[in-house]
């Protein structure tokens, strides 16, 4: 089977499931669920066959120096909820999150510290979340193909990212593998659909979904070279679906309590 033909296989699976789990469960729970690397994962997985476990070490640095971005853009959209609709904050957001890729392109960072800095960042990124509010319920319903649609985006970008790796070298492509295209779609539809506090939802469930994230890729850069690819993408899948249990049983107290509340 051909790289490419696996990157269309794949991809969708991946974006299709993590969809409709999200549709299923709710919008807390979906933005957890892109928390997890559905398209930086299989973006690093496919340069890994591609060019090499030496040209992938330095992509999951950039892609480890992109959890600054997401936090930013979480935080801008969240705030910029408030006050705007989902134009202006989906506009701010992607600003900011652009703006921090720019400044990390040219700021490295050795393993360690960054990997403490990323997870601190993403603990001040949801103490800096705005309070919840009330959910506003509109009218606004998902069309039929919305699901589709996101299968379509997320393929289209992990394969035209990947075949332009070379072009935009290791770093780049690891910064822009986290490109928050599906927290984008999920943020916009709950502004829209339940306000400033159903985009937030979405957010800080991202947020949480963050650490798994963060353990998957720390997983992979210790081992990939020293244990090879199987072993590596395995151990890390593993590292991020504890974290993510984790992460899902705060998710869960949170819910509970604002349930006990109302």
């Amino acid at each position: 089977m051909s790289l490419f033909i696996l990157k269309l296989i794949l991809a969708p699976v991946i974006i299709g499931g993590a969809s409709l789990a999200g549709r299923r469960w709710g919008p807390a729970v979906s933005g957890w669920l892109v928390g997890l690397p559905l398209t930086s994962g299989p973006v690093i997985f496919f340069l890994t066959l591609s060019h090499g476990t030496a040209f992938v070490t330095a992509a999951i640095a950039g892609t480890l120096s992109g959890g600054f971005s997401l936090v930013a853009y979480c935080l801008v959209y969240a705030w910029l909820a408030v006050r705007f609709d989902w134009r202006i904050a989906l506009i701010g957001s992607m600003l900011a999150y652009f703006g921090i890729v720019l400044l990390m392109q040219n700021m490295i960072i050795s393993f360690a510290p960054l990997i403490i800095a990323v997870t601190l960042t993403i603990l001040l990124g949801l103490l800096l979340m705005p309070k919840d509010g009330a959910m506003q319920l509109n009218d606004v319903q998902p069309g039929r193909w919305d699901i589709p649609l996101r299968i379509l985006i997320g393929t289209t970008f992990i394969i035209l990212l990947t075949e332009t790796a070379p072009l935009l070298g290791s770093r780049l492509t690891g910064l822009l593998a986290t490109i928050p295209l599906y927290t984008a779609i999920l943020a916009v539809f709950e502004h829209r659909l339940n306000g400033p506090a159903g985009a937030a939802s979405v957010l800080r469930g991202l947020l949480l979904g963050l650490f798994g994230f963060a353990g998957f890729f720390l997983t992979l850069s210790l081992l990939i070279e020293s244990s090879g690819i199987t072993i590596g993408f395995l151990a890390a899948i593993a590292t991020a679906l504890v974290v993510q249990g984790f992460s899902f049983l705060i998710l869960r107290l949170e819910h509970h309590k604002k349930d006990s509340i109302v």
